[in-house]
C-alpha cells in the first residue's frame, strides 16, 4: 500500500514523533519512552512515517537512530496554503460586511 504525507500525519500519535524528532534525532527507545503505549505500536508508526518520508533511520552501531524530514511537509504546507488564501478572502468579505452593517444602525 502507498502512502502518502497526509495519513501520516493524520495520526495524532505520529504528529507528535514528528516534533519530537523535528529538534533532535532518537533511537527508537528514547521516542517509545514518550508514550504510553507498547514499543510494538511505536515500531509501527514509525515505519509509517517512513514509507511516507518524513522519517530516516540510520544505523549507528547498534542503535537506530530516527531522523526527521521535514521538507516533506511542504507538501501539507503547499495544500493548505490554498485554503488559507479562500478562508482569508470569505473573513475579509464577513468583515466588511459587518462593519457596514454597523455603519448602517449607527446613522439610523
Amino acid at each position: 500500500m502507498r502512502r502518502d504525507v497526509f495519513q501520516a500525519i493524520a495520526d495524532p500519535t505520529r504528529r507528535e514523533i514528528i516534533s519530537l524528532l523535528a529538534n533532535q534525532s532518537l533511537n527508537l527507545n528514547a521516542v517509545a519512552e514518550n508514550f504510553d503505549i507498547s514499543r510494538p505500536a511505536i515500531s509501527k508508526h514509525i515505519r509509517i512515517l517512513t514509507e511516507c518520508g518524513l522519517v530516516t533511520i540510520k544505523q549507528q552501531g547498534r542503535e537506530r537512530f530516527c531522523h526527521a524530514e521535514l521538507q516533506k511537509l511542504k507538501q501539507v504546507s503547499e495544500w493548505a496554503d490554498k485554503y488559507r488564501v479562500f478562508w482569508t478572502k470569505k473573513l475579509d468579505a464577513l468583515e466588511e460586511f459587518l462593519e457596514k452593517e454597523q455603519s448602517k444602525k449607527k446613522r439610523k
